[in-house]
């Protein structure tokens, strides 16, 4: 069973393998604020359906009908959508986990693979000797002085390697 797996011909395989999700650590606030939606089965109801959009245009929507019921978008959750964005572009790019701090961000691939090699040779070249692949990660070093630049940084990286895993036509730009 192990070598079908490992092989590929396990059947349901797949499906299981679409439920992963990508982890995005910046170190930023994400949150519908008590004070922007007061109630509580509400905030819940508007993070379940957050959960379940990935693209540029859904997420528009979602902040136009947020500004339309509750005003304009506090700091929080503007950097709550762009993270889900983020998200959706590391889950396109195969990206498990996304770490993002002051002085760069650590990449992890979902099961250690990415769809192009190439692409990743690619993506690590044209960083300039400011990426290095190490322990099955690779590490971006930057100088992000303030959360807007680790939010952008975050973005252009996960950007980039959907572009490169050959996600391009569906990245949510």
């Amino acid at each position: 069973a192990i070598a079908k797996i490992r092989s590929g011909q396990m059947e349901g395989l797949s499906e299981v393998d679409d439920q992963w999700a990508p982890q995005i650590n910046l170190g930023v606030s994400v949150l519908i604020p008590e004070d922007y939606v007061p109630d509580l089965d509400v905030r819940l109801g508007l993070y379940r359906r957050l959960s379940s959009l990935s693209t540029k245009v859904e997420l528009e929507g979602f902040a136009a009908e947020l500004i339309d019921r509750f005003g304009k978008l506090p700091r929080e959750v503007n950097t709550l959508l762009l993270v889900v964005r983020i998200k959706a572009m590391c889950k396109r790019a195969g990206i498990a986990k996304l770490d993002g701090g002051p002085k760069g961000a650590t990449v992890q691939f979902h099961m250690d693979k990415f769809a192009s090699p190439q692409g990743l040779v690619e993506f690590v070249q044209e960083q300039r000797g400011m990426a290095k692949i190490k322990d099955n990660k690779i590490i971006l070093r930057r100088d992000w002085a303030t959360e807007a630049d680790k939010i952008k940084g975050a973005f252009a990286i996960a950007r980039d390697l959907a572009e490169k895993a050959g996600a391009r036509g569906k990245a949510a730009k």
